[in-house]
C-alpha cells in the first residue's frame, strides 16, 4: 500500500512526571523520516506510556520532542493526526466481540468520518462502499493479514485470533489512515521466536515503504534504532528518592507517602506507569 512520506522523530531530555514519580526520563532521539525504532525495556519501565507521548496521547512533562516538525507536548492534537496507534491495553484496544470483517468496516468508518474530507461524505454510496474495500484490501496487504487463510475467513472472531494474526489486523486497521508514524506496543509479547521474526519482518516492510515506525519490546533485533527505558527510568526514580529524602520537599510532591514507604520500587514504577495510563484515556 502506497504511503505518504514517514515523520522525522526528534526528542531532547523527552520525561513524564506521574502521581509516584518519573514514568520516563532523559528521552533522547533523532532519526530520519521511514525509519524503525524499538521502545525496549522490562514490563513497567515506562515503554508505554513513552510510546502514548511519542505518539500525542500522554502529555510530557519535562523536555520537547518533534514529529513531522510538530512540537510536543504543545502540538499533541497535530500529532495524533499523522500518527496512527495500535492497540494499547486500557487505551485503544481491539474488540473482541467483532469479526474481523466488523473491525476492519469500523476502523475505516471512524478514519473516513474523523480525518476523511467532508466532501467525501457527499459521494454515492456504492462509490464510497468500494473506495472503503480498496482501502482495507491495501491495508491487508500491506500487513501481509490473508482474510481466506482464518478459520471462518472475514467472519472470524477478533477473539480466536492468534497473537501474530491480531498484530497483523491491528497493522491493516492503523494503515487505513495512511499515517506518518506507526506505533505499536507490547509488539513482542506472547510470540515465539519464529512469530517474533515475522512480526520485526512486517514492520521493516511498512518502514520501507516510507512509514516511520515505533514499537514496544523486550527484545529488540540487532538491526533496528533502539530507546531503552529501563536505564533512564531508574535514573529518575533516584533523583525523585533523593528529593524524598531531603527536607525542604514535601513528600506529596515526590510521589510518596509515610504509608507506601516500604512499598518495593517495582510496584511503585508499575503504579506510576498506571497512573500516566489513566491520563492517557482523556487524550
Amino acid at each position: 500500500m502506497d504511503s505518504p512520506h514517514g515523520a522525522a522523530v526528534k526528542a531532547e531530555n523527552f520525561g513524564l512526571k506521574g502521581p509516584r514519580g518519573w514514568v520516563f526520563r532523559g528521552v533522547a532521539l533523532d532519526v530520519e523520516p521511514g525509519s524503525l525504532i524499538a521502545v525496549e525495556g522490562p514490563s513497567g519501565s515506562g515503554r508505554t506510556c513513552l510510546l502514548l507521548a511519542l505518539t500525542g496521547r500522554m502529555k510530557a512533562t519535562e523536555g520537547h520532542a518533534g514529529i513531522a516538525g510538530h512540537r510536543l507536548p504543545k502540538h499533541m492534537t497535530a500529532v495524533r493526526r499523522i500518527a496512527a496507534l495500535g492497540p494499547v491495553v486500557g487505551v485503544n484496544e481491539l474488540d473482541q466481540s467483532l469479526t474481523v470483517a466488523e473491525q476492519l468496516r469500523e476502523g475505516a468508518l471512524l478514519q473516513r468520518r474523523y480525518e476523511g474530507p467532508v466532501r467525501a461524505l457527499l459521494r454515492p454510496r456504492g462509490e464510497r462502499r468500494a473506495g472503503t474495500q480498496a482501502r482495507i484490501d491495501a491495508a491487508l496487504a500491506a500487513a501481509g493479514l490473508d482474510l481466506a487463510m482464518l478459520p471462518k475467513g472475514p467472519r472470524t472472531s477478533v477473539r480466536d485470533l492468534e497473537r501474530l494474526e491480531a498484530v497483523r489486523l491491528s497493522v491493516a486497521i492503523a494503515l487505513l489512515g495512511s499515517p506518518r508514524l506507526l506505533a505499536l506496543d507490547d509488539l513482542d509479547l506472547k510470540l515465539s521466536d519464529a512469530e517474533r521474526a515475522e512480526a520485526w519482518t512486517l514492520l521493516r516492510s511498512i518502514a520501507a515503504r516510507g512509514t516511520t515506525v515505533l514499537a514496544v519490546c523486550s527484545d529488540a533485533p540487532d538491526d533496528v534504532t533502539v530507546l531503552r527505558t529501563g536505564a533512564a527510568e531508574a535514573e529518575g526514580k533516584a533523583d525523585t528518592d533523593a528529593a524524598a529524602s531531603g527536607t525542604d520537599e514535601n513528600p506529596a510532591d515526590t510521589g510518596k507517602t509515610d504509608d507506601t514507604d516500604d512499598t518495593d520500587d517495582t510496584d511503585d514504577d508499575t503504579k506510576g506507569t498506571d497512573d500516566a495510563l489513566a491520563e492517557a484515556r482523556r487524550a
